[in-house]
This record gives C-alpha cells, structure tokens and sequence, in this order.
C-alpha cells in the first residue's frame, strides 16, 4: 500500500535574499515562483514601483541566491506577467538573469481563450458551378470562451489573457518528464508513424497550458492576494520537473511565497520538504492556515 508523503513546510517571513543566504549551496531541487511584476500592483508590504534599474539590479541579486542553492539537477519556474503598456518586462527580466542562469524553455500560461467552431463544409462566396462542389474553406459557426481575464478598457490594447513561464536551469541540460503533463493524440495514425511513440497514445502537451483561475465568489476570502498564479499551475512544474515520489524532488523553495500556492501543490505531489519566503505577515498568516 502506497503511503502518501508528508511535505515538511518551513514557512518563514523574512526578505527572500537574507533568507536563501542561509541555506546551504546545492540544497534546492525545484524552485516554482513568482516575484512582484514592478507593475504598480497593490501588495501589503511590497513597493511595486522602483525604478527600472534598481527593479532589474534586485532581480539579478535574488537570481544569484537561487542559482546559488539550487542543484546543477535542478530547476527554476519563473512565472511573470506584463502589462501591455509595458510588454518588454518579462523579457528584460529575462536578460537580467542570464548572469546566472540558461533559459531552458518557455511556456505560455494562458489563462483566457477565445475558440472558433469551424465547420469546413460552408461555400466559399463567389463560387459557382464545380468549384460550388468541391472548394470550401473553414469558417467559423461559433466563438466559446474558456477561463478568465482581466478586462482592458482601451482603443489601443487588447485584453491581457496570458503569461510567461521561465524555466530556468544551470547548464540548459535538465531532462525533464514530459510525459508526465502528456495528452492523448488527435490523430491516433501518428502512434504508428512515429517510432518515439513506442506505441503510447501519449504525447508531450508543449509550452503552452491553458490552466484557468477557479471562479470565486470573493476575492478578500478565498484570493486574498493581488497576483496568484494556480495551484494547478506549481503542479505541473513539479510533475514537469520529475516525480516527486521518486525522490527527484526532495526540497522545493518558493522565495515569494505569497499565500501559498506553491506550497499547496507541493503538499499535493508529495514533496518531501518545502521552503518559503514572505515579508508580509497577513500573506504569510493565510499561506499556514491553507497547509494546516
């Protein structure tokens, strides 16, 4: 009988830097995080208003602390969002940081999505004669939508329904279990055709995941956080990364820890152990009670 693994949360407030400066080099397996955007978003304790410079000067330092304790074997899942009248940011980001690590993918979080219906037996307009029986092209019937967003109100920009996902690693040579998000084949002749198959109707989902919010009824008591990612999200990059079980992952860190998504995702994959940061104590209060 399998017995489901016991995380052991060390929830800790106090500033990120000063805090992984305590830990020991190479002691990290897998870091799932989100830091502040710099977007002017309303945290508790938190200034979201620095100056370029400084912002991406104190993105370099946590950086260095990460790469620090993190194993060669290990893993960094960034997620940053953008404003659209700021689009470059996660990108300078990204460039901040490639002091100390190798951007080994990137995934798409998106969190809205528009879908058509298409049907592919409608006329195309003008047709006449043979070409009415034999040329069609897609067209749309019908638009669903799925998840939710942040509505924009602007004649320049358009709604903002997804963000990034970095993912870190030391050398860019981390094997990752691909599978382990795997989805079925659309076109079941391709387990045939190609030979990595080995005859699994399984194949890697890719970078992007459609990983909508829950819908809540209220904001201040159940999401009392301006900037959550998840807990479905942090899931995936541990799956991603490797079974928790197996031993692959035995110390997860989250130096922004928010209210505890991470550290709930954790808990849900069985990671041995779980380190997280925060400098506002309400976050952190809230982060406790949703582990027990």
């Amino acid at each position: 009988m399998h017995i489901p693994t016991m995380t052991r949360c060390n929830l800790r407030r106090q500033d990120c830097i000063k805090g992984m400066s305590r830990l020991g080099d190479d002691s990290v397996d897998l870091v799932v995080t989100s830091p502040p955007y710099n977007l002017g978003i309303r945290y508790g304790k938190f200034s979201d208003t620095q100056n370029r410079e400084s912002y991406l000067n104190w993105c370099g330092e946590w950086a260095k602390q990460i790469r620090r304790v993190l194993k060669s074997s290990g893993s960094c899942f960034l997620n940053i969002g953008a404003a659209p009248s700021n689009p470059m940011l996660p990108h300078e980001i990204v460039m901040a940081l490639r002091g100390s690590f190798v951007l080994q993918n990137t995934i798409h979080w998106i969190k809205s999505i528009a879908i058509d219906e298409l049907c592919s037996h409608r006329l195309v307009a003008g047709q006449t004669g043979a070409a009415r029986q034999t040329r069609h092209r897609p067209v749309a019937t019908n638009a669903r939508s799925y998840g939710h967003f942040k509505p924009i109100s602007s004649k320049r920009f358009l709604n903002d329904c997804h963000e990034y996902i970095f993912h870190f690693t030391k050398a860019g040579r981390v094997e990752l279990d691909r599978l382990a998000l795997g989805v079925p084949y659309q076109d079941k002749s391709n387990i045939a055709r190609w030979r990595h198959t080995r005859g699994s109707d399984l194949r890697c989902r890719g970078n992007t995941w459609f990983i909508p919010y829950e819908t809540i009824q209220s904001r201040e008591k159940e999401r009392p956080h301006p900037a959550t990612f998840p807990v479905q999200l942090a899931e995936w990059c541990i799956k991603l990364h490797g079974p928790a079980g197996a031993g692959r992952i035995e110390t997860m860190l989250d130096p922004f820890l928010g209210i505890g998504n991470s550290a709930v995702a954790a808990q849900r994959c069985g990671v041995k152990k779980f380190i997280g940061f925060e400098i506002d104590e309400t976050y952190l209060a809230e982060a406790k009670r949703r582990i027990g």
